[in-house]
């Protein structure tokens, strides 16, 4: 039987929140042992089922105490005995490679971004037996970078659990309502989404835009929806782990910039029947014109407002496009198929150690 430890950052807890419960809940249900490596005070109660046993690292959090700790997640992880490790995060690859090292253990790891220079992430040849990503781009991109481990690489879509219909514009009653997500991080990221929805507005749409996100450009982006009279209509929130119940509560998802990360949210609005808005570029997989999203050029404010009025108008076309992209997820994207493909993984990682 599989004994994965899996191994995270506070930056999955903050992201992938729902990507990580329903691995854990879907190992459980197997039912496979897991450990949990995660930082200590980590906000994931609500996330791990009580069959997971969780290892805070570094126990203590001072610098000239490394060994230390690092002998005491040794010692924990050797109680446990895993048969594979998984680390779900790039920054955590250097720790888990010198805990394979130490444990004699294969381990598998997720990369769920694009990787921009040579050594973003450490691998080893002779430990890592996988390299797990979400999306063809990223899948792409590892071989880019990494070509001596093309044939270690995985596609494994991250499982979500659609809904059996769409929310977008099912109730005529209801103010019409758009969600968006992203750092804010950069300003000139919001300019022309701010203006496009400006533009909107003076034209008497009637409509409220949640944005989801945190970042240093917060005060500007306010200052932004100030200048442009929108903030009775437009809410900030942050993000938290629990977002699905925004998104579900939105009639349009827009995706404003190309993004170089796989997004959570993205799925999850599909999942709930939103009808997305976004750009190609990046990480852009779960984008397929007229079958999953609309495009526009991130670019061009014109281009964004054509493409949110077109929504706003064709409402049926709208529901269709909603519907089509829940279809597209409930053939490709299930939390069943996640599960499976990634137990397989940990079932052949110890075979595929080299020794």
């Amino acid at each position: 039987m599989a004994r994965p430890a899996l191994i995270i950052s506070e930056r999955i807890v903050s992201e992938y929140s729902i990507f990580l419960e329903r691995l854990l809940v879907g190992l459980a249900a197997e039912p496979v042992p897991v450990a949990l490596v995660c930082p200590p005070g980590s906000d994931i109660d609500y996330i791990v089922p009580p069959s997971v046993e969780v290892i805070g690292y570094p126990a203590f959090n001072l610098p000239f105490l490394w060994r230390q700790n690092r002998r005491m997640l040794v010692e924990r992880l050797e109680k446990f005995k895993p048969t594979v490790l998984h680390c779900l995060c790039e920054s955590k690859s250097l720790l888990t490679n010198r805990l394979a090292h130490q444990l004699d253990l294969p381990y598998v790891l997720t990369v769920n971004s694009l990787q921009t220079r040579f050594g973003q992430f450490s691998v080893s040849r002779r430990y890592c037996s996988r390299i797990i990503a979400p999306a063809d781009s990223i899948a792409a991109n590892i071989a880019k970078f990494h070509p001596k481990f093309a044939g270690r690489i995985e596609r494994i879509n991250m499982g979500t659990f659609t809904a059996e219909t769409s929310g977008c514009f099912r109730e005529t009653s209801r103010l019409a309502s758009m969600v968006t997500a992203h750092r804010f991080d950069n300003i000139g990221e919001f300019e022309n989404l701010v203006a496009a929805v400006h533009h909107l507005a003076i034209e008497g749409y009637e409509f409220m835009l949640v944005i989801i996100g945190d970042g240093r450009a917060e005060k500007q982006l306010r200052k932004l929806l100030s200048a442009r009279g929108l903030l009775q209509i437009v809410t900030i929130v942050p993000r938290l782990g629990r977002w699905r119940s925004v998104l579900a509560a939105g009639d349009i998802f827009i995706q404003p910039v190309a993004s170089n990360t796989f997004n959570p949210l993205l799925l999850e609005a599909m999942s709930v029947g939103a009808a997305v808005a976004g750009c190609k570029g990046g990480v852009d997989d779960l984008i397929i014109d007229g079958k999953t999203a609309v495009l526009f050029d991130p670019a061009d404010e014109l281009s964004i407002y054509g493409t949110l009025q077109r929504l706003f108008d064709r409402r049926d076309f709208a529901r269709q496009l909603a519907g089509k992209a829940q279809e597209y997820l409930r053939e490709n994207y299930t939390v069943s198929g996640m599960i499976s493909s990634i137990l397989k993984v940990y079932h052949k990682a110890p075979r595929q150690l080299e020794h």
